[in-house]
Order: C-alpha cells, then sequence, then structure tokens
C-alpha cells in the first residue's frame, strides 16, 4: 500500500498568530471600512466563463488586483468607479517593514472580505513581476481555516486556522506554493461592525514590479 505525500512546510512560510493587538486590529478595521466608502467591493469573476468569485474584494495602494473576463493584471483605478484606489495604511507599511524582508515597498494591498459562505480555491499568485517579493497578509474578523501545499498542485497539504491579528508571510519558495482558503467560522469574531458580521476581511500585501 502507498504511503500517502506528507506535507513539509515550505521555506519562507511563516505564521504570526496575534501580531496585532486587539486595539490595533479596531484602529486597522476602522481605517479599512472607511476606505470602503471610496473603493466599494465588488465581486470579481473568472477569466473567460465570467463565473463570480465568492469573495469580494477592493484595493489600497497604487496598483489594485482585477480579475474579470478579459484575464488578471493590475490596474491603477477602481473597475466602479474609476478613480484611484486609497493610499495605503501606514499600519500596512509598516508590517512589510517589519516582516516582509524585502527592499522594496508593496503597491498593491487586496481588501477581501469573506462572507460566511466564501471561499478561495488554491491558487498561487503569479500575476506580478516581482515573482519572489514575499505576499504578507493579515486576518481581520471571523477565523478561517486557510489550506497550505506546494509547487505543485497535487502536493501534500495542510491547514491552519487563522484568527483576527494573525499574519502570513508566503516568503522565499513558499511563496510559489499553492494556498487557499477553505471555510470561515461565522461568529468567532466581534471585531466587524454587524454590518460585516459574519465576515472575514484578509488584507494581502504585494510588490507588483522588480526593481529598477
Amino acid at each position: 500500500m502507498t504511503a500517502k505525500p506528507r506535507f513539509v512546510q515550505p521555506d519562507g512560510f511563516k505564521l504570526l498568530p496575534g501580531y496585532f493587538s486587539p486595539d490595533q486590529q479596531r484602529a486597522l478595521a476602522r481605517t479599512v471600512l472607511a476606505a470602503l466608502d471610496a473603493a466599494p467591493l465588488y465581486r470579481p469573476c473568472m477569466p473567460r466563463t465570467g463565473a463570480p468569485l465568492s469573495v469580494q474584494m477592493s484595493n489600497f495602494g497604487p496598483l489594485g488586483w482585477i480579475s474579470d473576463r478579459e484575464g488578471y493584471r493590475y490596474q491603477t483605478m477602481h473597475p466602479d468607479t474609476g478613480a484611484p484606489w486609497p493610499p495605503l495604511p501606514q499600519a500596512l507599511r509598516d508590517l512589510w517593514a517589519g516582516v516582509g524582508d524585502w527592499p522594496d515597498a508593496p503597491e498593491a494591498c487586496l481588501i477581501n472580505w469573506y462572507d460566511a459562505g466564501a471561499r478561495l480555491g488554491l491558487h498561487v499568485d503569479a500575476d506580478e513581476d516581482a515573482k519572489f517579493a514575499p505576499v504578507v497578509s493579515v486576518s481581520l474578523g471571523d477565523r478561517a481555516r486557510f489550506r497550505l501545499g506546494g509547487a505543485d498542485r497535487k502536493a501534500a497539504t495542510a491547514s491552519f486556522i487563522l484568527s483576527s491579528g494573525d499574519v502570513v508571510v508566503l516568503g522565499g519558495p513558499s511563496r510559489r506554493c499553492f494556498h487557499g482558503v477553505d471555510r470561515i467560522y461565522p461568529g468567532t469574531s466581534s471585531l466587524l461592525p454587524e454590518r460585516w458580521r459574519p465576515g472575514r476581511i484578509n488584507l494581502t500585501l504585494r510588490r507588483v514590479h522588480r526593481s529598477g
């Protein structure tokens, strides 16, 4: 009988539980929700098929990641309002400087909002020219089950429960590993206002362009 493949945690993966204190989480959540007044959530769709994603999103920073029938890309404006994205908050710039271990500043921060039934299938972030720059993400609100695999989609995976205030870093070899969100655990956090509950906000910092 062939043994099942064993998960080997890739180099460069970091889970930093409780990186943001409760007070810092509340301040960051207020900043995010205020930004959504100017850059409202929209529902991206899959290229070609137009099938909607279960996650709604927006962006901070000079660039924002877009998924629509035309494909995956970064652009400087909100797809619905045509306005520039809100500036990247200082707290997220400080986070990148503290844990990113990368000389260049982040250029995009995805704001993903998961309701109780949202999920995100296994994928690799591969639309950036700076392919070795880390991806740094923050969890706010309800807990989520995060799945991490290897560089091959069929590699063994492992699950991690992410709570509000936790930070994940995909750097080094882990930057090219498949990852996703299997489920949300509704009612596990009271951080977000009632209208955003049950729900989870994930902030994902990325560097898009290579230096120079």
